[in-house]
């Protein structure tokens, strides 16, 4: 079996048994099909390689400027196709167990404070009543106006915010499930303004044909029928930029870490905030700890009498 093959034989596996995503998915692919690239001149591809190969592949991909997060990433990727090919008895051996991952240090998540959250909000929100009703304007921004009060009061990944079902807004309830990465459903609360602002979407959605009758919450002329994140994610920069604030800066995940961030810092409990954001680990939390540490220690060196 060529490495194509096997490398098609590990995604069915990964979908199959372990629920990935699709976007889970197509990043081993690339990150696989960037080792077979490689290694395809000089080992007969990325199935047959040795350590030696693999290493070469690793001080290559430093060479093209690489992060060593996106190389430990990428190993990664590569450590659990040689785990596979072992366990289905397609390989004697694994010839990433004698390599060490590359070095990298764990940057602190980009956050908002509460008061640019606040103002980035407020912004949406102004926008969505000052647009006419019925009108192609009105409709987006108040989807865009919904989708920051949803994002903020539960905290959910881009990809689960964009498909949600319309089911759950129907409900109008305090608290719905979701199912997030690995298939792991949990509970992510709704707070009052957030489900103000979805009534506020629902009532203008059915003023528009085209998607009153989707059965998506945020509906779009897109392959998947739902809001691509990438079309989000640019309306988010645009919205930032128009309330002050640097679009570098923003993003649905920087709103993400703001939830977890601001919970934190008004005294919610870190185990808490690691199942409202889905974290299999508690470790994959923890790093909002160091983002609290980081503030108070900035606090006292600005604050503190005796602060040099």
């Amino acid at each position: 079996m060529a490495s194509g093959a096997k490398i098609e034989a590990f995604l069915e596996m990964m979908a199959a048994e372990r629920g990935a995503s699709d976007n889970t998915l197509a990043s081993y692919r690339r990150d696989l099909e960037d080792a077979d690239a490689f290694l395809a001149a000089a080992e007969r591809g990325l199935a047959e390689a040795s350590a030696a190969g693999i290493r070469a592949w690793l001080a290559d991909m430093a060479r093209r400027g690489f992060a060593a997060t996106t190389q430990a990433r990428k190993l990664s990727a590569v450590r659990q196709f040689f785990r596979f090919l072992y366990a289905e008895g397609l390989r004697g051996d694994d010839p990433t167990g004698v390599l060490d991952s590359p070095r990298k240090g764990r940057p602190l998540p980009r956050t908002l404070s509460e008061a640019e959250t606040e103002r980035l909000l407020e912004r949406a929100a102004e926008e969505a009543r000052m647009a006419a009703e019925g009108t192609a304007q009105r409709l987006s921004a108040q989807r865009l106006s919904t989708l920051l009060e949803v994002l903020y009061a539960s905290g959910l990944r881009v990809s689960e915010l964009v498909s949600l079902p319309l089911r759950v807004a129907l409900r109008d309830e305090r608290f719905f499930a979701v199912r997030g990465k690995g298939g792991r459903e949990r509970i992510v609360p709704l707070s009052g303004k957030a489900r103000a602002a979805v009534a506020a979407w629902l009532a203008e959605r059915s003023r528009h044909p085209a998607a009153a009758d989707s059965p998506w919450l945020f509906p779009a002329a897109s392959e998947s029928g739902h809001l691509p994140r990438q079309v989000f994610a640019r309306e988010l920069k645009a919205l930032a930029a128009r309330a002050g604030i640097s679009c570098a800066r923003v993003s649905p995940h920087v709103l993400r870490h703001a939830f977890a961030s601001h919970l934190l810092q008004n005294g919610a409990d870190l185990r808490s905030v690691q199942q409202l954001l889905g974290h299999a680990d508690i470790s994959t939390t923890q790093i909002y700890t160091h983002v609290l540490e980081k503030r108070l220690h900035e606090l006292v060196q600005k604050h503190h009498p005796l602060a040099d």
